[in-house]
């Protein structure tokens, strides 16, 4: 691994454990809120911030075998992160503006990904790929016409569960918020490694 690799991969550790605090606070409510504990909460932060590197040593000697393994290693890493970033702003938005409805939570989402799809391409570009051209018009254009198929099948098949699926009575509401999310994004992750690595950053990709 080289010193961008540890820093990079430190630096996205140290991201989640900063995004799960809003996601945290949405999910326990305002009756348990007390149980997260200052010390919980920089616990949780400093895990982490130690288990991101540890799990990509291990995907590095993975891939030594096959070096695409350690790529995408990099590339979930990120991905992540990006998840991070959506549920973290969905759920900074919740707290702002309260459990959203069907029509609201399409917004809220909508806002999430294009955050999630900003930090991921500056990430994907400069380390997952290590493109180290400048950003020109046709690869922005080319990137963002993949996060535009990622769009859909992300707040697509996130607004489906949120409004059309039945939930569970066990369930809160913004959970199940947070539930609809993470099968949205599941469901563009596939599809994003495959466009960014083959048309994207493809002169790039190692």
């Amino acid at each position: 691994m080289t010193q961008k690799d540890w820093k990079a991969i430190t630096a996205i550790g140290a991201l989640i454990g900063l995004l799960v605090q809003p996601i945290l606070s949405t999910l326990v409510g305002p009756a348990h809120i007390a149980l997260l504990s200052w010390m919980m909460r920089v616990g949780i932060f400093v895990g982490f911030t130690i288990l991101a590197p540890l799990a990509l040593v291990v995907l590095y000697y993975v891939g030594k075998l096959l070096p695409v393994i350690y790529q995408f290693g990099k590339f979930a890493a990120v991905g992540v992160l990006n998840t991070f970033v959506d549920l973290g702003v969905l759920n900074l938005e919740i707290v702002a503006f309260g459990t959203p409805g069907a029509w609201v939570y399409r917004v809220f989402k909508t806002v999430s990904f294009l955050a999630a799809t900003t930090n991921s391409f500056l990430w994907n570009k400069y380390w997952t790929f290590n493109s180290q051209e400048p950003a020109s018009a046709k690869q922005t254009i080319e990137f963002y016409g993949v996060a535009f198929v990622g769009f859909l099948l992300n707040v697509g098949l996130a607004s489906y569960v949120f409004s059309n699926v039945s939930r569970p009575i066990s369930v809160s509401q913004n959970l199940w918020a947070n539930i609809g999310a993470l099968v949205g994004v599941a469901a563009a992750f596939l599809w994003n490694f495959i466009g960014y690595k083959f048309w994207v950053f493809k002169k790039k990709a190692s």
